[in-house]
């Protein structure tokens, strides 16, 4: 710490930190129109100058040096500040009452204030452009925009998408897009952080524009006479009077606009938000403080919230008569499960039914699912979704440091020397997480490896891309583990401190030459060496993966394998180091978290410990069933024998999201009874007996557990739809319909019971979830939690890593003469797993509206195929009809598919093939034989979607070329010599 004067104030502050920063923690009022911490000095807008030991230097761009004299209120830096944003108002027309923006967050009207501009020096002069609306979430306007430059600088260096830049030498400068294409037809993915950074109303929601104020909703003619009553009024009154009648209004604005605090309800990163609302209608999504994601969204958090509001949500319970649904009240639907349920448990035994809690859902409702399932039904057949995906990855890291969670944040990751991503389109399913490490990659020097059959985003961006083999990553990752130690290139120190079983281990790894792995993945010896030379040289290594890894039959061993690679090169215990399973859902990590499994209850106690069993029955007053019950997949299988005849799904489309649907779906034909729980009549829906119409995020309370093992609160943004019921509502009624006597009044009680019960959450509560407040379990009962695991043992009782010897075991399905082609599948940016939440988005509809199946060029040349043939895919399980899209994404021999689709599901072509240690299918060993039926056809994606756009990468706004233009003078040389001439 050193001290510098701020006003004639001292203050300490760190050696090196930013002034501004410095000045802003101080509460000293500055003007700052273009700084953003997490964007960094930008430096296009001069509002911030300063006088420091003399000299006017912008506040941004400086650091803090010991004995530094800093002066705010010189007159000086005060006119060269004024200087500075008068410049900026020539490129802004200030109509601020009847401005959708006017929410007391716009930059431009709060500095106008802080400097107590009356009258502009430069008028205002209109650009030659029209008004930009080719997004379908957003729109730019040209006139409005002050070139800040905020929204590039986020674009390059934030999101990375590198789609946004300025010409500074353009006669008339702006944003362009691409260079200067629509942005409708540009490489923008619409994360929003463009939009949400712009300090005025340049950039908006579409959704905000005529709703956000009381003066908005007027006719452009009817405006733009109130805008020049206004601007007449300026020359006589000056802003202050007019700002004093914007501010009223936006004053008024607060008594209808709410905004909530909310967690995304899409993938697993936790991105967290505020939600602004008038009455049912959602003006925006406006992300800051979360701990997950600051500023950053993508398209899915920032825009696609439209199915709340979706006409097709569910009101009424629906009873099956005969092959129709009718309508039916609460009580006549929930007396119907509970007789059915009842019936079935006397007849056939508790273990006759089945349950499965929601990934989607909170914490507190996937712990009542299981609770449901263990004390009021007596059976352990609870399970989740992280059976399709997760499961293994989480065995892996029981294996070998004892907990099944990321091992640290995503701060770690960002921190990395170097990043290896392994089976994960990181991009496109975690695209928040993405922009970290595609912004250490950029900016900061990190290492980049990635693993995948395609040549997805990050894969593109990598230092080395690896395009193994498909189901074969454990082959070339024992190998080069392997390759380390023999050439002594280990953590020696580390693995003798604090690893057991390197002897066994070893012997393990004697068949994993790199020979071996470079025959079965089709991979360079040479280049394994290199992977290996830069893992072992590291300082610090992360290793990112998902359910290209996951959904081998091999799942698990390669999941213990990354995990043993990071054991052996000693990439645990540190910042910046660790293993990242990434997860799917906004809740996978919760759902397992909180018992839904079939062998542990909740903070993965299992139900076979008597100790356990025994601290749940002094609490629920029921004895546990100590035996393993079925996981998801196994119910399918006990369903076709007869052993299970009735089952709860809440919130999951299974009879698409499992493998093999033909086979899942006669196996819920043959239920006896089958309820299912969601906010829309599903394709899964069509085999219920009941149907119970839930609430979505949005209209609830409760808490989700992300990748990085975080705990956060979701607060209730609207009343529940009339007609349906929050699911720990629904989930507790059906309960006290089978005698249970539950009375939860609030989601925190849950969670109350839940850190009562479990060791790991014990600390966990609302009031330390506050707000923005977060916790990374494991968490003590004094409420300290561990953002970084391992930092003083890991979690067996002696404290050390295991190593877990592993062998290699061939795909299960494999490509043959008949089934010639490989198809792979996963995610889509756009869209979230199956499409039921995302295709209820015009916006993304319009951009994305259907499922495609990629093709290599070279297949394309060779069958004779263009982007729109109709082709039919068909595996030895089930086909499907979709267009093909010609990419070089994919290569010869390999086909990819997105999973967002009810018409043409990818799973009606998979098998029943498992991990054998998780029974997570094996999605990705998936073989189909292809057939053109018409060669012809409109391409599956149109013209105006991001992947047809051409990115402009380059370093931030480069306000260098500003600089350089014969028009611009730093404004405190103007001011200097204005002071030289007085004197």
């Amino acid at each position: 710490m050193i001290q510098i004067s701020i006003d004639g104030t001292p203050h300490n502050v760190a050696a090196g930190d930013r002034l501004i920063d410095a000045i802003n923690r101080a509460g000293v009022p500055l003007s700052q129109v273009c700084y953003l911490p997490i964007l960094g000095p930008i430096q296009t807008c001069d509002t911030c100058i300063v006088e420091v030991d003399g000299k006017l230097v912008r506040a941004c761009s400086t650091v803090t040096s010991a004995g530094m004299n800093v002066s705010t209120t010189a007159s000086r830096a005060h006119a060269a500040r004024t200087e500075a944003f008068d410049r900026i108002l020539r490129n802004h027309d200030l109509y601020c009452t009847v401005c959708d923006n006017n929410n007391g967050n716009c930059t431009v009207h709060n500095t106008t204030k802080l400097l107590a501009i009356e009258h502009q020096h430069y008028p205002f002069q209109p650009k030659p452009y029209e008004v930009d609306n080719s997004n379908p979430f957003y729109r730019y306007d040209p006139n409005q925009c002050i070139l800040c430059g905020r929204c590039v600088q986020a674009c390059q260096d934030l999101q990375v998408n590198e789609t946004l830049s300025i010409r500074w030498e353009d006669p008339h400068p702006r944003v362009l897009w691409d260079g200067g294409a629509p942005i409708g037809e540009s490489s923008c993915v619409s994360c929003g952080h463009c939009v949400t950074v712009c300090p005025c109303n340049a950039l908006m929601e579409k959704t905000m524009i005529g709703h956000a104020g009381f003066l908005t909703g007027f006719s452009k003619p009817v405006l733009g006479s109130m805008i020049d009553v206004v601007k007449g009024l300026e020359a006589e009154t000056g802003y202050t009077t007019i700002l004093g009648v914007s501010e009223a209004e936006s004053a008024m604005r607060t008594t209808r606009v709410r905004r909530t605090k909310t967690v995304c309800t899409y993938c697993g990163v936790g991105c967290s938000f505020d939600v602004w609302t008038k009455d049912r209608h959602i003006l925006k999504v406006e992300p800051a403080e979360g701990p997950a994601n600051a500023v950053s969204t993508c398209i899915k958090g920032k825009f696609a919230w439209d199915f709340v509001t979706n006409k097709g949500r569910l009101t009424k319970p629906l009873i099956r008569e005969g092959d129709r649904f009718r309508e039916a009240t609460w009580d006549e639907a929930l007396d119907l499960v509970a007789r059915r349920f009842g019936e079935i448990k006397a007849g056939h035994g508790p273990d006759a039914l089945a349950f499965i809690a929601s990934s989607k859902c909170t914490n507190e409702e996937a712990f009542l699912m299981q609770k449901l399932a263990r004390a009021v039904v007596g059976t352990n057949n609870v399970d989740n979704c992280s059976r399709y995906c997760q499961s293994p990855a989480t065995v892996g890291l029981f294996r070998t440091v004892g907990y099944g969670g990321d091992s640290g944040s995503i701060h770690d990751i960002e921190q990395a020397d170097l990043v290896l991503i392994v089976g994960s389109n990181t991009a496109e399913s975690h695209p928040v997480l993405a922009t970290r490490v595609k912004r250490a990659h950029k900016l900061h020097g990190q290492k980049l490896i990635v693993s995948d059959l395609r040549e997805n985003e990050m894969a593109h961006r990598a230092d080395i891309h690896l395009r193994a083999t498909p189901s074969t990553d454990i082959a070339w990752l024992c190998a080069v583990a392997r390759y380390i130690l023999d050439e002594g290139l280990a953590h020696s120190d580390f693995l003798s401190r604090w690893v057991n079983g390197l002897t066994e281990y070893r012997r393990s790894l004697e068949p994993f030459t790199l020979e071996f792995a470079s025959k079965t993945c089709n991979l360079p010896v040479e280049t394994l060496k290199r992977v290996a030379h830069m893992i072992a040289e590291a300082k610090s290594v992360c290793v990112l993966w998902a359910m290209g890894v996951t959904q081998q039959s091999n799942g698990s061993d390669t999941s213990t394998a990354i995990s043993n690679l990071l054991l052996v090169t000693g990439n645990y215990m540190r910042p910046g180091t660790g293993a990242y399973p990434l997860r799917g859902h906004n809740n996978v990590q919760g759902a397992s978290d909180h018992g839904a499994m079939p062998n542990m209850v909740s903070g993965y106690q299992l139900v076979d410990d008597p100790e356990v069993r025994a601290r749940f029955r002094s609490a629920w007053g029921v004895d546990l069933p100590a035996s393993k019950g079925l996981d998801n997949h196994e119910m399918v299988d006990a369903i076709h024998h007869g052993q299970l005849r009735s089952m709860y799904l809440c919130g999951e489309e299974m009879s698409l999201v499992d493998s093999n649907s033909n086979y899942v779906g006669a196996a819920f034909r043959k239920l006896d009874f089958f309820v299912i729980q969601d906010i829309f009549f599903s394709t899964t829906c069509q085999f219920a007996d009941v149907v119970l119409p839930a609430s979505p995020s949005l209209e609830k309370e409760g808490t989700f557990t992300s990748t990085e093992r975080r705990f956060q609160r979701l607060y209730q943004v609207f009343e529940p739809l009339p007609g349906s019921r929050p699911d720990w509502v629904i989930i507790q009624d059906v309960a006290n319909r089978l005698g249970a006597g539950w009375n939860y009044r609030h989601p925190s009680e849950v969670m109350d019971e839940v850190a009562g019960l479990t060791p790991m959450f014990a600390g966990v509560n609302y009031q330390r979830l506050e707000g923005y407040r977060s916790l990374q379990w494991p968490v003590a009962a004094d409420g300290s939690d561990q953002p970084l695991l391992y930092t003083r043992n890991f979690a067996f009782p002696d404290g050390k890593a295991r190593l877990y010897p592993l062998a290699w075991r061939e795909p299960q399905e494999c490509r043959d003469s008949e089934f010639d082609l490989h198809l792979n599948n996963g995610r889509l940016l756009e869209h979230f797993h199956e499409g039921n939440l995302t295709y209820r988005s015009p916006g993304i509809h319009e951009k994305t509206p259907d499922t495609f199946v990629e093709v290599s060029p070279e297949l394309a040349r060779s069958r004779g195929i263009d982007s729109g043939s109709l082709v039919q895919l068909t595996s030895r399980h089930g086909r499907v009809r979709v267009r093909a899209l010609v990419t070089d994404r994919v290569q010869d021999g390999e086909l990819y598919m997105p999973m967002n689709s009810t018409t043409s599901p990818v799973n009606l072509l998979t098998g029943s093939h498992t991990d054998p240690a998780t029974h997570t299918p094996a999605y990705k060993e998936t073989s189909v034989r292809m057939e053109v039926l018409a060669r012809a056809g409109e391409s599956p994606l149109p013209r105006i979607n991001h992947r047809f756009g051409h990115p402009t990468p380059q370093s931030g706004v480069e306000v260098e070329r500003k600089w350089r233009q014969p028009g611009y003078r730093f404004p405190g040389e103007l001011v200097q010599i204005e002071t030289k001439r007085e004197a």
